[in-house]
Formats: C-alpha cells, structure tokens, sequence
C-alpha cells in the first residue's frame, strides 16, 4: 500500500449528500477484477448521459479537476452496499482523500485499509470549504496526515481525529497482511512457546477467557 503523510493537490467539490457507492461505481462493474482500473467505472453513470457521452455539467468530467486528488462532499458520503470497489474506484481515479462531515461505515473502513484517508470535519466547516472550491475552481488543498491537519484553499487550517493505529499504516504504507508480517517475530516466539508447553498456553487463554 502507498504511504501517505502529506498530499496537497486540486481538490473537488461534489457538494451531494447520501453519495452511495451504487453511485461511486454501479453493480454492473462489481465482477471485474482488482487488476482492472476500476478509475475508469468511477461515477460511471452518474458521469455519462443515456447514449454513454460524458455530461458537460457533472463536475469531474470538468478539465480543471482532471488532476483532483482530494473530493470534498456533503455528509454521509459513501453510505449504501458494502462494496471495496466503491474506494477501488476512487482511489484507481486517483483520489487520496476525501473530506466530508460523515461516511458509511464500511466505507470509512474499506477506505483506511486500501491507502484512501477519509477525513471527518464539522458540518460548517465541509460547508465553507465547498463554497471556498465553488468560487475558485481547480484550488488546491493540503491534507497532513502527520500533523493531522487540512488547510483551505485560503490558508485556514482545520485539525482532524483519527484512531491510531488506520493511522499508523497509512503513514507506514501497511495494509493489514502487511502489518502482522512486521509481528513476525512475536507470533514465531508465541508459537514456540505454545508448543513447548502446550498445558500452561490452554490454562492461561482459559483464565483470559473466563476471568473469575
């Protein structure tokens, strides 16, 4: 998984609430494989018109957002099924962040887990930042995952919450295959003490499990 630490780049305003993942890529694209850019699926049908033409007032089919790396939209983005594919699409259109005042659940997580940082900010503030992006076109924004901050297109700055370890793996690039590989050497020194004395491991997980 790519690190990430800090981004600044063009950011996108979708100023939609309830954006599902049906919207972000549809069922019909679901069967394909991972090895597919699915950036080409993002919106899909949102972004074309019944004859299959790009519509001229859908936001991302906009040149001056070709380069977006950050989306900024309204609150409960990505809410609907429990598809990866949803932040596969996202992030194959090149997407690192996307800032909103709410997320679908399995969505926020799906997110942290494939190198996509969901970021939460206050209602008013994901208001004004829209507004911001509306008034000026291709603005650029800065998201700092270190510092666990976002600064506007005008230079405000805005501090975010996010649990530690999403964190942690993100900084470090590591998807969760990745970071139990990092505890290879504690699950080795688990292992050959439970085989050394297979009794005292049951009695301990059993006084764990059963505290009296």
């Amino acid at each position: 998984m790519e690190a990430f630490t800090q981004l600044e780049a063009v950011a996108a305003p979708l100023a939609r609430i309830n954006v599902d993942t049906d919207q972000i890529v549809p069922a019909l694209y679901l069967q394909k494989p991972r090895s597919d850019n699915f950036g080409d699926y993002l919106f899909h049908d949102v972004r074309h018109d019944a004859a299959g033409m790009r519509r001229s007032d859908f936001l991302l089919n906009d040149p001056v957002y070709a380069q977006a790396r950050i989306l900024v939209a309204g609150r409960n983005f990505g809410c609907g099924s429990s598809r990866e594919h949803a932040v596969w699409a996202l992030y194959d259109g090149g997407f690192r962040a996307v800032i909103a005042p709410s997320f679908g659940d399995i969505f926020h997580s799906n997110a942290l887990k494939n190198g996509l940082l969901p970021v939460r900010l206050p209602e008013d503030v994901v208001q004004a930042l829209l507004a911001e992006l509306l008034a000026a076109p291709g603005s650029r924004m800065r998201v700092d995952l270190e510092a666990q901050t976002v600064t506007r297109p005008y230079g405000g700055i805005e501090r975010f919450a996010i649990d530690p370890f999403p964190r942690h793996c993100l900084l470090q690039g590591l998807d969760e295959i990745d970071y139990t590989l990092t505890q290879r050497r504690r699950i080795e020194d688990f292992e050959r003490r439970r085989e050394a004395d297979p009794a005292l491991f049951i009695q301990s997980t059993e006084r764990k499990a059963f505290p009296t």
